[in-house]
């Protein structure tokens, strides 16, 4: 099989702790034309000097770095104007692939003649250890699905840009990824996801996705700004996000044995 140039983004900031291993997780891809964008969100910690260390063992690593601390919507973009690849995903500084991710998922996408794809993934703490679950998902996820809840992990999701053109992230601070699938599954209807776990979603203290609340008015804010759905509508949108994550998407949270 030919192998179509990936590129992958990757937003950083006083990322020193986890850099490293998210870099090497996408070192040790079976799959081996990738260019991998960094661009670094005005780290004041060290994780400029190790991905810098990184890039000059490895062309395939790009760093770029902005002048001022802007947020990760424009790391991200900034990266995405960067991107020469056919295919564009994702891989937050924090977080790791298995070796096996890129290789499944370009041969599901080649074998189904498809533009997108994504997979299940699999949890851990800050120390990289094990929380024994994985996130699955509907096996064809409908937009309304997805309207009313993010089923797609960040860092699973991979597009053809031919298709698509390189898609703008928002400038919301999070939910970016939710508003990004959205735009696509817009367009496709319909999305299939590889039925395995491909990747670890590290799943830090304090951070705003731990958070429920915060949780909460990010959600409201892409009804309300995305949609552009007006006050009393966005409550209801957000009445069916509620009772879909509460009542539905756990069901799609399984326990497993670890597997790092």
């Amino acid at each position: 099989m030919e192998e179509s140039l990936v590129s992958i983004i990757t937003p950083s900031f006083n990322s020193e702790k986890f850099i490293l291993e998210a870099i090497q997780s996408v070192q040790n891809q079976t799959y081996n034309n990738w260019e991998m964008i960094i661009v670094d969100d005005c780290s004041t910690d060290q994780t400029v000097s190790i991905i810098k260390e990184a890039s000059s063992h490895d062309n395939r690593i790009k760093l770029f770095q902005l002048d001022t601390n802007s947020g990760t919507g424009i790391a991200r973009n900034t990266a995405l104007e960067k991107t020469t690849g056919k295919y564009i995903t994702f891989l937050d500084a924090d977080d790791l692939w298995k070796p096996l991710k890129l290789e499944s998922q370009m041969k599901f996408l080649k074998v189904h003649n498809l533009p997108f794809t994504f997979s299940f993934y699999e949890c851990i703490n800050e120390a990289g250890q094990s929380l024994n679950k994985r996130i699955e998902a509907p096996l064809n996820l409908s937009f309304r699905q997805l309207f009313l809840c993010n089923y797609v992990g960040n860092l699973t999701g991979i597009y053809e840009v031919k298709y698509f053109g390189k898609i703008p992230i928002s400038s919301i601070r999070k939910r970016q990824d939710w508003m990004l699938w959205l735009t696509i599954l817009k367009k496709i209807k319909t999305a299939q996801p590889i039925p395995e776990s491909l990747a670890y979603y590290r799943i830090r203290e304090n951070s705003i996705s731990a958070s429920k609340y915060e949780l909460l008015k990010h959600n409201f804010a892409v009804y309300r700004m995305f949609h552009r759905l007006n006050l009393a509508v966005s409550i209801l949108c957000m009445i069916g996000f509620l009772f879909t994550q509460l009542l539905l998407k756990p069901r799609y949270s399984k326990n497993v044995k670890a597997s790092i």
